[in-house]
């Protein structure tokens, strides 16, 4: 972590009118969360099940729970990090107008932000495809650990899904239209622990940057987005997050 990075992130978080941040993966996994996407993730491991495959083929939603629910017991015991904390601590203060994010494990919650943008949904819901009556998700792996492999709705007779946005389904309308809203407005964009290369939430920092605001990039690798980023930071995200916080709040 360079000492002089942060410090000009601090400062420029310190200075902006409307500071966003985008998440991806990269931020859970130092939560230990597994990205799902890299090798020997739980993608990896199963063939994925599109959307339409899941409504017209029991068999498919058998497979899809099965994945499902080794996902979920990768992340159900995980604790937000600093990265997450420091973020809802900007919140707190005013200095943070929302959380837009990659992922489904519902960490920035825990850590106490307030407006966060699921843009792919959330695991820790369980709903009906049909008329959206929700379970808890330990509710629905009992039935299914009970012999129940594709589990229906007890009300109207449709498939239950967990409430995360699967291959082949469209992008929530409205999160989506309210990232791109901010996006827009904001003048200080954060876009963090993500690859950059899944559409359409990946076009956000470059909306925010083309629209004026600076971008920063925090991420282990190099993204596609690098050429429009004022500032790039390969480092750790917990511990570079929590101190440009800190910092941050130390200049206002």
């Amino acid at each position: 972590m360079e000492l002089e990075d942060v410090k000009k992130l601090a400062e420029w978080i310190a200075d902006a009118r409307s500071t966003v941040a985008f998440t991806g993966a990269g931020i859970s996994t130092e939560s230990g969360i597994p990205d799902f996407r890299s090798p020997g993730g739980v993608w990896s491991r199963h063939k994925q099940v599109m959307y339409d495959e899941f409504l017209n083929s029991r068999e498919a939603r058998a497979r899809y729970w099965k994945m499902r629910i080794e996902a979920y017991r990768e992340f159900a015991a995980a604790q937000p990090n600093a990265g997450h904390l420091a973020l809802a601590e900007l919140e707190s203060t005013g200095r943070l107008q929302a959380v837009i994010t990659q992922n489904i494990d519902g960490l920035h919650q825990l850590a106490g932000s307030k407006r966060v943008i699921e843009l792919h949904g959330t695991a820790r819901k369980i709903a009906c495809v049909n008329c959206g009556k929700e379970w808890e998700p330990e509710e629905v792996h009992a039935l299914i650990d009970a012999g129940n492999e594709a589990p229906d709705c007890d009300e109207c007779a449709a498939p239950l899904k967990s409430k995360t946005i699967s291959f082949g389904q469209a992008m929530p309308i409205e999160e989506m239209a309210e990232a791109e809203r901010l996006a827009m407005r904001s003048d200080l964009f954060l876009a963090i622990g993500s690859s950059l290369v899944v559409e359409p939430a990946a076009s956000l920092p470059r909306i925010a940057a083309l629209n004026g605001a600076t971008l920063v990039i925090i991420n282990r690798d190099p993204t596609p987005l690098d050429c429009y980023a004022r500032l790039i930071l390969r480092s750790p995200i917990a511990p570079t997050m929590s101190a440009s916080v800190v910092e941050s709040l130390g200049n206002s």
